[in-house]
């Protein structure tokens, strides 16, 4: 969610603030700003809505010194003004902060009583109004700092510079992250190596409870209890480079694509062309011996995790579970001895999931996470990762990630499968070869994007949509839904086929348009089934199939893209492209704006 850089050092703090605010744009945000530190007093720029508009507050009035925070903010406790941006703050201390401060009312009474005015309603003042009542009372910045996170409860990332301090910058986390960057004679902090990465590479991550003093020549870590603690300096994968969208309109059409590169390197990374067998690192338990797999993500990942539940229970005869990680441990499931807990997530810091994680391993379960970013919390707090070969996915809306996370479900489905004995050789290389086919297919996919988009102008049109199909497309169908309302804003339903007669049947008339997702292959007879009885109400049936399946529903498509025939094994991944493809166009034709979507944050840090 919010994003957080802070620089202090010898070069001026605002233009590095700025760019590394840009680089934190993938995060959603909805008002931003800054703060430096000018002859020793605190000055704060802010604004409501884009970058562009903190950018033209700074050209109008800018702002000097060498030390500086900034902020990119994703609303939570008040409305997404000006007023209400990060910098939060007083003359002795600004705040920037990531997350939510649970007891914020009570210590805001507690502070009103003692004297302190509020100018906000939100929690992040708390902690600005708590840390300078400590200053007022004779306390150094960094007691006055270590005595205000021993009050906090919640999830927080926050960092702080004080008045008359230009050498001092204070962060801290604890479930939501922060990492210190080391320069040559300049030091930074941020919500992440990407901010961090035109800046340096070389990178110490807090651990919850951590907090950090930070000056031009390093770093000082402490635990919770205010003990001198170390924190190793891991130099990044990631590097400075740009990150543009080259000759596309937006971020998710270059993501988009680059679907068959992703998949490709994904596959590569666990597959060998020439024995035609999944080839995982080594992980600390025998997926041979798991009595059962527990899934948990959030959005397109959980929907990722749905298809993986399919593949590990059809393949491998493995009984797995799939949960929405928002919900799953408030259900405090009981699990096996020995079992198998698996997370998805793109960031690895999304904050239901990473409380998925932690019940799991209280629970005693192994823990295996699939991230695309390898040095994520997630990640770190793993017993093992197998990574998404993605790279930086800006696009609010998950595109390439949701490809790459399947990818990669599927060979673990593939391994787990031949661990058991559920699939001979024969079997593995024959599904095997099948994956390896997908990148091509997924290009060939993407030549279809000018019927794509001509299909998008009768979406666009439409008030509801909904989504249909069956067994491991059945998730597809949720996607498309999905990136339909995120982006484009029309209301959508992804169903099962088989329960459209069940209740969403009603639904349907002639303004309705109905979306199948439908492979040739077992199922694929049945699906047709229940498209017919759409047909037969009025609705608008427009089929996703090979050219077998387009053809045996010529008779009742409205409109019909005729996609690459496949294996179904691999039917998901492939067919995941053309729903994300069109969502896109429809949201370029109702003027969206199609990265950084409102009310949407790319990484959820917060429950």
């Amino acid at each position: 969610m919010c994003g957080i850089i802070g620089v202090i050092g010898a070069r001026p703090a605002t233009p590095l603030l700025i760019e590394a605010l840009r680089r934190l744009e993938y995060r959603g945000y909805d008002s931003a700003g800054v703060a430096t530190l000018v002859d020793g007093a605190i000055l704060r720029r802010r604004a409501e809505g884009k970058l562009v508009n903190l950018a033209a507050a700074l050209d109008a009035r800018p702002l000097a010194g060498s030390t500086g925070i900034g902020h990119t903010r994703w609303a939570t406790h008040g409305a997404p003004t000006e007023s209400n941006a990060h910098p939060h703050g007083t003359a002795r201390v600004a705040v920037v902060h990531n997350g939510i401060i649970e007891n914020h009312a009570e210590l805001r009474a507690e502070l009103e009583a003692a004297g302190q005015v509020f100018s906000t309603e939100t929690d992040t003042e708390t902690v600005a109004q708590l840390v300078d009542l400590y200053l007022q009372r004779g306390m150094a910045p960094l007691e006055a700092a270590g005595a205000a996170f021993r009050r906090l409860h919640g999830a927080y990332a926050l960092a702080m510079i004080f008045a008359g301090h230009p050498e001092l910058i204070v962060g801290a986390q604890n479930g939501a992250p922060l990492a210190v960057g080391f320069g040559e004679g300049e030091m930074f902090v941020g919500s992440d190596a990407l901010a961090l990465a035109p800046l340096t590479r070389r990178i110490a991550y807090l651990r919850d409870g951590d907090w950090t003093a930070v000056d031009r020549h390093g770093a000082r870590f402490f635990d919770a209890t205010g003990a001198e603690i170390a924190r190793e300096v891991k130099l990044t994968q990631l590097t400075g480079a740009a990150i543009g969208k080259g000759n596309f309109r937006h971020f998710m059409e270059k993501e988009l694509h680059e679907h068959p590169a992703v998949i490709g390197d994904s596959l590569h990374r666990m597959v060998s062309p020439g024995t035609r067998a999944v080839n995982l690192p080594d992980l600390p338990f025998d997926l041979a011996k798991v009595p059962r797999i527990t899934i948990s993500a959030c959005g397109s990942a959980f929907y990722a995790g749905l298809v993986g539940r399919w593949w590990f229970e059809s393949l491998a005869r493995i009984p797995t579970d799939a949960d929405v990680a928002s919900e799953f441990r408030y259900r405090a499931p009981p699990l096996p001895p020995g079992g198998l807990g698996l997370l998805v997530s793109q960031s690895g810091e999304t904050a239901d999931t990473m409380a998925a994680l932690r019940y799991m391993r209280a629970q005693g379960q192994d823990v295996l996470s699939i991230v695309n970013v390898p040095e994520s919390s997630m990640a770190r707090e793993s017993d093992a990762v197998l990574e998404t070969v993605a790279g930086p996915e800006i696009g609010v809306a998950s595109t390439k990630a949701f490809t790459a996370q399947l990818s990669v479900l599927a060979c673990l489905a593939l391994a787990a499968a031949r661990a058991r004995g559920a699939i001979d050789a024969r079997q593995e290389a024959a599904l095997t070869a099948a994956l390896l086919e997908v990148p091509s297919r997924a290009a060939e996919v993407l030549d279809h994007d000018a019927t794509i988009a001509k299909l998008a102008v009768r979406i666009a049109e439409a008030r509801d949509v909904l989504y249909l199909g069956r067994g491991n497309c059945f998730p597809i169908a949720l996607e498309g839904a999905l990136k339909l309302k995120e982006i484009s804003y029309i209301h959508a339903e992804g169903y099962a086929a088989g329960e459209m007669k069940h209740g969403p049947i009603a639904l349907i008339d002639k303004s309705v348009p109905v979306i199948a997702i439908a492979p040739s292959g077992p199922l694929f007879e049945k699906t047709a089934s229940n498209l017919q009885e759409a047909a037969a109400r009025g609705g608008q049936v427009v089929v996703l199939s090979d050219a077998e399946g387009a053809a045996k529903l010529r008779g009742i498509a409205a409109e019909t893209i005729v996609l690459p025939a496949v294996d179904p094994f691999v039917a998901p991944i492939l067919y995941a492209i053309p729903v994300q493809v069109l969502a896109y166009h429809v949201a370029v034709l109702k003027g969206t704006d199609v990265d950084q979507p409102r009310n949407l944050a790319k990484s959820v840090t917060v429950e």
